[in-house]
């Protein structure tokens, strides 16, 4: 049974990813699970530091991104919106190319914050690092 208010295409999230920083870093939405959304972001000279291995805001980006989409999927948009209130996140191993995919699912799910595990990782599966973002689910007015 899936945890998501209403039922949500990979183009929906991609189509909503238009025009903001997560297209700028290249974040393309893979995946949709019961309790999952999945993305993934290269590493390429839009993400890496000067060093050129990946930039520890380009994971964080990545990470707020897929957490703050999960909320917006886990309420009713018409009714509430969700917005940042922490962001934490450890770098575990550096990466020098390719894509880098996170996986984000659900710690917490109450009617006023929400708290997002992301995890994310290599092409070989490694983790690269790993991420809890808490969102507070605001009224629209």
């Amino acid at each position: 049974m899936s945890i998501w208010f209403k039922s949500y295409s990979i183009k929906d999230l991609n189509d909503l990813n238009k025009n903001t920083m997560g297209e700028n870093l290249g974040i393309e939405f893979l995946e949709i699970t019961n309790d999952t959304v999945v993305a993934r972001m290269p590493v390429d000279s839009r993400t890496v530091q000067p060093f050129r291995i990946l930039h520890g805001g380009a994971s964080a980006a990545l990470a707020e991104t897929l957490g703050s989409v999960a909320s917006m999927m886990y309420i009713d948009v018409e009714k509430n919106i969700p917005v940042g209130l922490e962001l934490n996140i450890n770098h575990l191993r550096s990466e020098t190319g390719g894509f880098v995919t996170g996986y984000c699912k659900p710690v917490h799910v109450g009617r006023s914050t929400h708290v997002w595990g992301i995890e994310i990782k290599n092409e070989a599966g490694k983790l690269v690092a790993i991420s809890r973002l808490t969102t507070m689910v605001l009224e629209r007015k």
